[in-house]
């Protein structure tokens, strides 16, 4: 038995599918069906039932799941030590970002830190607001960008920008000519918005409730630039932070919407109770100070 026997059993119970941890851990699924079998007959006990459509757990699955999940964490906690003893000349950084933000600020401290700290290496992984809280409670991130307000029980947290939404539209539309709309006279557009796994999903339809409509929603996407794309071709009208306005399709206008506008609050979480490597810890030190300096120029 290694850690990799372990590692490969605790992504198929998080999966709940054979095929689906293949797919997260890069591998086909010949591979890990043939490695649990393997971990199966070395510990001369089924650890699946695999009479059922879905996966379950047999009593011995459980309790192997139980203390592999310990030891992966103890394997973990080692790796991250050892990363401390090294004095930041290595270490890894696991990052969630929502991919429909400016990713100019960021980046701009993500590259000050890299030349301080050349060492040091970053994951990042994109995703919507709820996945990545979900990732960092789980301790497969190390931190993550989201919309504010998050879980203050769960995470720590530090704000990094604030900004309205605009809507876009087509440049035929009878709106682009305007310099501001009001929420309500969206109401009987085409809708494009962001997945459910996007809290901004979730403020865009409360801030239509609160004028007295339910957008027409004609497509969930998670790709800012198809959204961009789909806008541009007269399929509907979209809302969209302002910063990552700046850059559209030439066919694309963005204005400015009022009565309410609609915010959002963007900042960096980290779990209250998951150990942080030394790397992690002084990438976020580092962004502290950057972020401190941001706001006095």
């Amino acid at each position: 038995m290694d850690i990799k026997h372990l590692q490969y059993f605790i992504e198929v119970v998080h999966a709940n599918s054979f095929s689906r941890a293949a797919d997260n851990l890069y591998i086909t699924q010949p591979t890990i069906s043939k490695m649990i079998k393997n971990f199966e007959e070395e510990v001369g006990v089924p650890l699946f039932e695999r009479s059922r459509k879905q996966l379950t757990l047999t009593d011995a699955g459980k309790l192997i799941f139980e203390q592999a999940t310990l030891i992966n964490r103890a394997y973990h906690n080692l790796e991250i030590e050892l990363d401390n003893l090294l004095g930041l000349k290595k270490g890894h950084i696991r990052i969630g970002l929502p991919p429909i933000f400016n990713a100019h600020l960021f980046l701009k401290i993500v590259s000050s830190f890299h030349e301080k700290y050349p060492g040091i290496t970053f994951q990042l992984m994109e995703q919507g607001s709820k996945k990545i809280e979900e990732a960092v409670e789980k301790n497969l991130l190390d931190v993550g960008i989201v919309v504010l307000p998050t879980q203050t029980e769960i995470f720590e947290h530090v704000s990094l920008k604030e900004e309205n939404f605009r809507v876009i539209l087509h440049k035929s539309h009878p709106f682009a000519a305007k310099k501001e709309i009001e929420l309500e006279e969206l109401a009987n557009e085409s809708f494009i918005t962001y997945n459910r796994d996007f809290v901004l999903n979730d403020r865009i339809l409360h801030a239509c409730q609160s004028v007295g409509f339910m957008p027409n929603i004609i497509s969930e996407c998670s790709q800012r630039s198809f959204i961009e794309d789909m806008v541009s071709w007269k399929l509907g009208i979209a809302l969209i932070p302002e910063s990552i306005c700046q850059n559209l399709n030439h066919r694309i206008k963005a204005v400015k919407v009022i009565n309410p506008s609609i915010e959002w609050k963007l900042g960096i979480i980290w779990s209250k109770h998951h150990y942080l490597s030394f790397a992690t810890k002084e990438w976020l030190s580092f962004t502290k100070e950057k972020l401190k300096e941001e706001k006095t120029i």
